[in-house]
C-alpha cells in the first residue's frame, strides 16, 4: 500500500500547468460553481472545507492519477487528500475489517474490482447521493445513486508489432481461437492473460466473456492447449509482450495498454471487433465516512467534465462522459466500435459469480479448459 497526503502548496503549480495544457480554466475561474450545480452546493463545499480532509482508498496507482489529485487540491485548497493506493482485494478486505471494528475507514472507495464494489453496496455499506453530475453519466454506470462508474475502459488484446505477423493479428475473439488452433506450436507459451483463480479482475473478465460469447469456452481450451501464461499484474504482461517473451496479451486494460504504447512503439492494441468489453472503476461514499461532504465534493469533481478531461488526457483512464474529447474517451471508443461496445453494467448482475457455488463451478470449468478438455 502507498499513501500520499496532498497539501495545497505542492499542488498549485503543477495543476495550473497541467490544466493550461488541455484548456481547462485555472485560477479565479475555477472557483465558481460548475454550470448546473444548485446554489445550495456552496453549503456542501463550506462543510467540506470545515472537515478539511478526504480519505480515498483506491486501486489505481497514485502516479497515474496524480494530475487529477493535484487539480482537485488546486480547486479545493482547504481539503487535504489522503490517497491510499492498494490492490483491489486488499482494499476490500481492509474496508471490511475497519467497518467491522468501527475504527473509521475511507471517505471514498474507488476500485476496478467492480463485483466487490457492488457487493459492498449491496451489503448496505454505501450512502445514497444525488450527484449534480448524474445527467452526464450513462444509465448503465449508476446503481441506486450509490455506486458510480467513473471510467470507460475498453478491454483489449495487445501484441508485439515487431514479432507478430500482420496476418496473425487477431481482430476478434474467434480470430484468436483460430490462430491458436492453427499455429499451436508457434504460439506455445507465447500468449498471456490474467489468472482468474488469483486475480479478481481476471475472473470478472472471463466470466463476462462467457456471458457475451457462447463459444468462449472453446477459446479457453485453445489457451490451455497452447500453454497460456497467466499473471496477476497487467504491468507484468505488458512488460513481457514488450520484450518478446510473450507475443499476445488477452483482456488487457485499454488504459494501461494505451499508456504503455505511447512509451513503447512495439506494443500494438486491438479493440476486438466482435465485441469489446468495457469496464468502469466504481466509486462510492461509505455510510460511515467521517468526512462525507468532502467525499461528495471529491466524487463530484472526479465525475465532472473538468475532472473527466484529466481522467482522459492525463491519467489516460478513458472518460465515461460523452462530452469529453480525446482518444481515451467513451466518445472515441463508441465512434470506433458502435454497437460492438459491451459495457459491464454497474448493478446487481455483478454479484452472480460471488456466489461461492457458481464461482467454484466456473473455476472448475476453467481448470478443465486449461487442460485442453
Amino acid at each position: 500500500m502507498r499513501r500520499i497526503l496532498l497539501g495545497a502548496t505542492a499542488a498549485l503549480g503543477l495543476a495550473a500547468l497541467t490544466l493550461a495544457s488541455i484548456g481547462v480554466p485555472t485560477g479565479a475561474q475555477a472557483q465558481d460553481l460548475p454550470a448546473g450545480y444548485p446554489a445550495a452546493y456552496k453549503d456542501t463545499v463550506a462543510a467540506a472545507n470545515k472537515e478539511g480532509k478526504v480519505v480515498v482508498y483506491s486501486s489505481t496507482d497514485a502516479s497515474q492519477v496524480r494530475p487529477l489529485l493535484d487539480d482537485f487540491k488546486a480547486l479545493y485548497p482547504n481539503i487535504t487528500v489522503e490517497y491510499n493506493d492498494l490492490n483491489s482485494t486488499e482494499l476490500y478486505n481492509r474496508f471490511i475489517s475497519e467497518a467491522a471494528a468501527n475504527a473509521g475507514t475511507a471517505d471514498v472507495l474507488w476500485s476496478s474490482a467492480m463485483d466487490l464494489q457492488i457487493k459492498l453496496v449491496n451489503d448496505g455499506y454505501a450512502q445514497a447521493y444525488e450527484t449534480p453530475e448524474r445527467k452526464a453519466l450513462p444509465d448503465w454506470s449508476v446503481w441506486k445513486n450509490e455506486a458510480f462508474g467513473t471510467t470507460f475502459e475498453p478491454v483489449t488484446f495487445i501484441y508485439n508489432k515487431r514479432l507478430v505477423a500482420e496476418g496473425d493479428v487477431p481482430k476478434t475473439h474467434a480470430d484468436l481461437e483460430k490462430l491458436l488452433k492453427a499455429k499451436t506450436a508457434e504460439y506455445k507459451g507465447k500468449v498471456t492473460a490474467y489468472d482468474p483463480e488469483r486475480s479478481g479482475v481476471g475472473f470478472l473478465f472471463v466470466t463476462q466473456d462467457a456471458a457475451a460469447w457462447p463459444d468462449a469456452r472453446n477459446l479457453f481450451r485453445a489457451f490451455g492447449q497452447s500453454g497460456i501464461k497467466l499473471y496477476t499484474s497487467a504491468g507484468a504482461m505488458l512488460e513481457r509482450v514488450s520484450s518478446g517473451e510473450h507475443l499476445i496479451g488477452y483482456n488487457i486494460f485499454g488504459s494501461y495498454a494505451l499508456a504503455r504504447s505511447k512509451k513503447d512503439p512495439s506494443i500494438g492494441i486491438v479493440y476486438p471487433q466482435d465485441y469489446t468489453l468495457v469496464m468502469s472503476r466504481i466509486a462510492f461514499v461509505p455510510k460511515a465516512a467521517k468526512n462525507p461532504n468532502a467525499a461528495k465534493v471529491f466524487m463530484d469533481y472526479v465525475l465532472s467534465k473538468r475532472g473527466q478531461t484529466l481522467v482522459a488526457n492525463q491519467a489516460e483512464l478513458f472518460s465515461i462522459r460523452e462530452d469529453v474529447e480525446g482518444d481515451a474517451t467513451a466518445r472515441a471508443v463508441n465512434q470506433q466500435l458502435g454497437d460492438k461496445v459491451k459495457p459491464i453494467r454497474v448493478g446487481p448482475e455483478l454479484l452472480t459469480y460471488l456466489d461461492q457455488a457458481k464461482r467454484l463451478t466456473f473455476i472448475k470449468q476453467w481448470q478443465q479448459a486449461m487442460q485442453g478438455k
